[in-house]
């Protein structure tokens, strides 16, 4: 079986504790449980794995699975009430003091793994990341950690290289690292599953892969949405470290990857991790002329960032946060030299839209005037699928006329099962021991070396981000980023 895929069989022939850290928290209520429902529902959990929460809620299994019915049932199927009873009898929940003096939560813990140490237990820590390493350590202390276990860390790992570096240190003086899963949900989008298999199973698009016939590489994550009661967090996070050191730089580095030597979860991600030291530093000077800083203001009935209700009062450092960014990155090897990849995200943009746009290079030389260069477009949200921009002529007699027209797939129209959202494929894989979709230290690590020079020259600089209405495309300077070489980005070319 490829490795980028875990069958039914595969996830469910693997009995197991799941352990979840966070367990009454917004991740675990909008993204895990929905997905584990999901993963019951298709036959793709043991009968007998089992899911606990772990949190400081004073919550009995009968309170937690009542939480759980109130918050997670508008996702379950009217017609499926029986496999909604079933997962929910799956469900526990421990009260744990993480910390504190209290050891009774860790205790009652141990009772619940106790006799059962042949089992898979994952430890899925849906929690800050400071917390990593303490978690862990509590884990060994209270003997928990098997050779079968395996533990999930949800991203930002960490705040730049030195922080990484010491969660990694931490985490991997309890885990070796074949039993460390740092998640990052992009990578579970069926359009990133299809990028590869796009490359790699198909002949045509190969051979054209490269810079002699790609002109530039445009990766967006937009999103409408603001900040409204996130500040505190994002004050100290910012759209660099929250956005592109992990999303975006993972869609490059798939889409940039060289084809692996072998179907193997190790090769993929070998060739990942080279991508990323491929990457041309940005730093000093040339952090000005290759990367944009914005943040949103007032506009279109919508706050601006300090203006958000329901966050802390703004600080001074509030008016330094970046709520987007635009990079001007280069691959720099055989295959990519010379070829501009741009990457951008943003908040309070006017659609929601994540895409990887392949722009090719025009025809050598056209004998039909009006003509365009071709595009790749595989979309990841809102709505899953692959474009592929050609020339052709509209019907008529007469001059012929050109035209770019979509060939397109529709993962939601063209197949007829339900497409998986990221989260059921990544947890069926940590549940199948397949870390393929999974970032491994080393490639963590070569992200953040890229991306902490530019943090270190924006935050030595006097300049503040520079402002776009809420709603529009972003600031200025991010036009001008592609316009400097008569480039424009996605929607402005549509």
């Amino acid at each position: 079986m490829s490795p980028l895929a875990s069958s039914p069989a595969s996830s469910a022939s693997h009995t197991a504790d799941l352990v979840v850290f966070g367990g009454t928290g917004d991740l675990s209520m909008r993204k895990l449980l929905p997905a584990l429902y999901h993963s019951d529902r298709d036959g793709r959990l043991s009968p007998e794995t089992r899911i606990i929460a772990l949190s400081r809620g004073g919550l009995t299994d009968a309170d937690f699975r009542g939480k759980v019915d109130a918050e997670v049932r508008d996702q379950v199927p009217a017609d499926d009430d029986a496999g909604w009873q079933r997962f929910l009898g799956r469900l526990h929940h421990l009260t744990v003091d993480v910390g504190g003096d209290d050891r009774s939560g860790w205790a009652a813990l141990g009772a619940m793994l106790a006799g059962f140490e042949g089992r898979d237990r994952v430890f899925y820590l849906a929690s800050p990341p400071m917390t990593f390493g303490p978690f862990c350590r509590e884990l060994e202390r209270e003997g928990l950690v098997t050779p079968q276990s395996r533990v999930v860390l949800e991203k930002p790992l960490g705040r730049d290289l030195p922080s990484a570096q010491r969660i990694n240190d931490e985490v991997g003086a309890i885990f070796d690292e074949r039993q460390i899963y740092r998640i990052d949900h992009y990578l579970g989008k069926e359009t990133v599953q299809n990028l590869l298999v796009l490359r790699f199973a198909n002949a045509f698009l190969e051979p054209i892969w490269n810079s002699l016939w790609i002109d530039h590489v445009q990766i967006t994550a937009a999103e409408t949405v603001g900040t409204p009661g996130r500040r505190g967090y994002y004050d100290q996070a910012g759209a660099l470290r929250d956005m592109v050191q992990n999303h975006l730089l993972q869609l490059l580095t798939l889409t940039a990857m060289e084809p692996p030597a072998r179907n193997d979860r190790e090769a993929i991600r070998d060739e990942k991790v080279k991508v990323l030291q491929s990457l041309r530093p940005i730093a000093g000077t040339e952090v000005d002329r290759f990367t944009v800083r914005g943040q949103y203001t007032e506009a279109a009935g919508m706050p601006g960032y300090l203006d958000e209700p329901g966050s802390t009062p703004p600080t001074e450092a509030s008016a330094r946060v970046e709520t987007f960014t635009a990079i001007r990155a280069e691959v720099k090897n055989w295959r990519w030299a010379g070829v501009p990849f741009y990457l951008r995200t943003g908040k309070r943009m006017p659609q929601r839209r994540s895409e990887i746009v392949v722009q090719f290079k025009d025809v050598p030389h056209s004998i039909f005037p009006g003509g365009t260069p071709n595009r790749l477009v595989l979309r990841l949200q809102p709505e899953e699928g692959i474009e592929l921009h050609i020339m052709a002529k509209e019907p008529g007699a007469g001059e012929v006329m050109l035209k770019p027209v979509p060939l397109s797939l529709s993962f939601g129209k063209t197949f007829t099962a339900r497409v998986p959202e990221a989260y059921e494929r990544l947890l069926t894989d940590v549940l199948a021991g397949n870390p393929t979709l999974f970032m491994r230290r080393d490639e963590v690590e070569a992200a953040w070396r890229f991306i902490d020079p530019i943090l270190q020259a924006w935050e030595a600089s006097a300049a503040l981000p520079e402002p776009y209405p809420a709603g529009s495309t972003g600031p200025a300077g991010a036009h001008e980023l592609l316009g400097r070489s008569g480039r424009a980005w996605h929607e402005e070319e549509a």
